[in-house]
């Protein structure tokens, strides 16, 4: 891959236009470090943190690495004052929000000396993120795992056309694991690729071997996307799944759903290995991820992969 500078690497003073999304039991600081530490940007995912564990977790990603880092800040969660603060405190130079309205904290944090990104799933709230202000976009398709936009609009399609209304950063995301992919993305406009689901299943991911594991023998249509209700969500088809399913069958009843969400099912899985009553949040392209790799080893394969696609000619 041609290492010379283009927006993304540009803004984050990195190496390589490829971000590590800041996923939920997955996103610690071993991720993040080992990331930055192979020339992208890592974040650590504070969604699934309390506010003084997010405070461990940047301490010792400070340590682990002195390349570029970030936070990823989920702004439907409690505690945001007290996460922005700790951010702060501590020095984090860059954050990725999501979720909720960029405007909330963009400022505050750009008056700090903050690069600031969102993620978006359309068109329409890309070009609200640019009035906002942010230093960056990451148009997310709902090929992608976890919370995700409700209106079923691919990556393939959506970041062509977030390029023609927006002049901001354009980073690519949904559906990416491969170099060729990240290449694709880039043809249709992107300016960077931000990545989970590949770097869900490394060996320095927090989450539960269990869990890893499960990612390399998922297949084609293993995952689907539900709770629209609530917050749309990409998981994988297994037996808390099944019950949710149950619960649509007697009529969408909004408050079973939250009940049955409200048993820490995300933690369950992912993080502490129950593949069967846990919730299990993971993009579609993890049919095409087999093994579990160190982070260096998938950085090897993304710009070897990226070098060797090859542009068709008609």
């Amino acid at each position: 891959m041609n290492e010379s500078k283009n927006k993304v690497t540009e803004l984050f003073n990195i190496k390589y236009p490829i971000i590590q999304a800041g996923m939920i039991w997955h996103s610690g600081w071993k991720l993040a470090s080992a990331v930055s530490n192979c020339g992208g940007l890592g974040l650590i995912g504070s969604a699934s943190m309390y506010p003084d564990i997010l405070r461990e977790n940047i301490q010792k990603c400070k340590k682990a690495t002195d390349k570029p880092f970030g936070v990823n800040v989920a702004l439907l969660y409690p505690n945001l004052d007290e996460i922005i603060q700790i951010i702060l405190e501590e020095g984090v130079k860059i954050v990725f929000t999501s979720a909720g309205n960029p405007k909330n904290y963009t400022e505050t944090l750009q008056k700090e000396g903050v690069k600031v990104a969102h993620v978006v799933s359309s068109t329409k709230f890309a070009v609200k993120c640019e009035d906002a202000g942010v230093d960056a976009i990451v148009a997310e398709g709902f090929e992608a795992g976890g919370h995700n936009g409700r209106d079923e609009t691919t990556t393939l399609c959506l970041i062509p056309n977030v390029k023609k209304h927006i002049s901001k950063p354009l980073i690519a995301a949904g559906g990416i694991a491969l170099g060729s992919q990240m290449k694709a993305a880039m043809i249709l406009g992107a300016d960077g690729v931000q990545i989970g689901s590949r770097f869900a299943a490394t060996v320095e991911a927090s989450a539960h071997e269990n869990w890893k594991k499960k990612i390399t023998e998922l297949n084609e249509g293993d995952t689907h996307l539900t709770l629209k209700e609530l917050a749309p969500v990409r998981m994988v088809k297994n037996k808390f799944f099944n019950e949710l399913e149950e619960i649509y069958d007697v009529g969408r009843n909004a408050e079973a759903l939250v009940a049955s969400l409200g048993r820490a099912r995300a933690k369950k899985g992912m993080f502490e290995g129950d593949m069967e009553d846990g919730e299990l949040e993971i993009g579609q392209v993890s049919a095409l991820i087999d093994e579990v790799l160190p982070v260096e080893k998938v950085f090897e394969n993304l710009l070897k992969e990226f070098s060797e696609a090859a542009n068709p000619s008609l």
